[in-house]
């Protein structure tokens, strides 16, 4: 059996993930829980971005993950992963997206194939944590702030320039309403007279 081989022998999930599942209630008992997670996943594989309960998220994160690496591992010839694949999505033309567009996508991946950010909480109201689960490669903008401020830019080089005209501005200002004592000028020491004798009346 070669390395390639053998690395498909057990899944390569990028992600931790928890050893006993969440305590996600639900009135129908682990089946009405179980078709929860389904939708969730289904919702993710579709929109490629859903926002929800931090715990559902994070449950239904774990499924995504384990059905794209199979995806990944087997391919579409693999009759145990396909039937995995319809039982998790609900709409059966994802299973063509799954395969034809999200493995491509995901195969050459280092890190894993979802993301989760926590969401801001509703205040007022009741306290929940929510979050945003994503797929990477999303069409969508980044939910992340650009941190990458380019100075050189021509609009920021305008701002800054206004910036310190701004200052010099205000900085004058203070130091007209301040008097002598805002240019240096020491307490009790006469203030230069001006070049300029005074006419004789």
């Amino acid at each position: 059996m070669n390395q390639a081989e053998v690395t498909k022998l057990m899944s390569q999930l990028r992600i931790a993930i928890r050893p006993r599942h969440r305590n996600i209630k639900n009135i129908d008992g682990p089946e009405g829980r179980l078709d929860k997670m389904r939708k969730t996943v289904t919702a993710l594989v579709k929109h490629e971005r859903i926002e929800l309960n931090y715990q559902r998220a994070d449950e239904a994160r774990g499924y995504a993950e384990r059905l794209i690496s199979d995806a990944i591992r087997h391919g579409d010839c693999h009759k145990p992963t396909m039937e995995m694949a319809d039982y998790w999505l609900l709409e059966k033309q994802l299973v063509h997206k799954l395969f034809k567009v999200l493995v491509p996508r995901f195969e050459e991946y280092k890190v894993s194939a979802t993301r989760m950010y926590k969401a801001p909480k509703e205040y007022p109201g009741w306290y929940r944590k929510r979050a945003v689960l994503e797929l990477r490669g999303n069409p969508y903008p980044s939910l992340l702030p650009n941190q990458s401020n380019n100075r050189n830019l021509l609009h920021n080089v305008l701002m800054d320039e206004a910036k310190k005209d701004y200052r010099r501005e205000k900085y004058a200002e203070i130091a007209a309403q301040l008097g002598p004592e805002a240019v240096g000028v020491p307490v009790g020491e006469p203030v230069a007279a001006s070049s300029e004798q005074p006419k004789a009346a």
